[in-house]
């Protein structure tokens, strides 16, 4: 069984009225970076994921969770 981590990114990002392309300013990606994470075709590292984590001003657990065995 492969063990899968979602993430909130979008759902977020859309509620504090964010686009893309300012989320992929504020934490130094590109805009197609943040898409690839949020279409979870694209695990950030562990920096990047900090830094999405202050960018939308929530915990980490809160925006990324471990699905799975």
């Amino acid at each position: 069984m492969t063990a899968l981590i979602s993430n909130r990114v979008r759902e977020l990002r859309v509620a504090r009225g964010i686009t893309q392309i300012e989320l992929a300013q504020s934490i130094g990606m590109t805009r197609q970076t943040v898409a690839a994470i949020e279409q979870r075709h694209y695990l950030p590292s562990l920096e990047a994921a900090f830094r999405l984590s202050r960018a939308l001003e929530c915990p980490l657990e809160m925006l990324f969770q471990w699905e799975g065995g």
